[in-house]
């Protein structure tokens, strides 16, 4: 099986929804790339912020700018463009349904409501690519999902969050060489 080639992290692009819930996906990518040592930079053609992987020459960290409910289009800019399929691409994301310091991997599946994969859904014309489920905790109300994505967390949610990216970052390479089961046992073991 083929690693992953491209890891998307969705969030919303400015200042404001910096430190908001929603942006999980950006805060991972923020970290993996200062990790590896990786440039990122405005990529107008791929409508997002792009670079190498380093130390791999053949894959990307990307962070879609065209805001959240739009992330397909920059995730399908990219793919077409250097050939990746849905099956070699890691989608980083807010997850309301796992609790705050909880990070899952799974592949395939349903959007769950989230904005960001309806859209990249619809841009791939799959729900085949890998998914990576960062924890936010749920408001416990529907009708206040909105309003609770786009709030930053309190401290101590915040750091079970910083926790579990950091976590979650050190199977990124067992991702890179498709070791996709030892990634899930490593990220998914207490």
């Amino acid at each position: 099986m083929n690693g992953i080639k491209l890891i998307a992290g969705l969030g919303n692009p400015g200042e404001k929804y910096e430190m908001t819930r929603h942006n999980a996906g950006f805060w991972f990518i923020d970290l993996l790339a200062q990790q590896s040592g990786s440039r990122l930079s405005a990529e107008s053609k791929l409508f997002g912020i792009a670079g190498k992987w380093q130390p791999h020459s053949d894959k990307w960290l990307l962070k879609p700018t065209t805001f959240m409910n739009a992330s397909g289009k920059s995730v399908a800019a990219i793919a077409n463009y250097y050939k990746i399929t849905p099956a070699e691409i890691l989608v980083v994301h807010d997850e309301l349904d796992l609790p705050a310091g909880q990070a899952k991997l799974k592949f395939g599946g349903g959007h769950g409501g989230h904005n960001g994969l309806r859209d990249i859904h619809a841009a791939l014309g799959t729900p085949d690519y890998w998914r990576l489920r960062i924890g936010i905790g749920h408001p416990g109300n529907k009708a206040e999902v909105v309003n609770y994505v786009l709030k930053a967390a309190g401290k101590d949610e915040q750091q079970a969050m910083d926790d579990s990216i950091i976590k979650a970052t050190s199977v990124t390479d067992l991702l890179a060489c498709g070791d996709f089961e030892k990634a899930m046992l490593q990220l998914h073991s207490k």
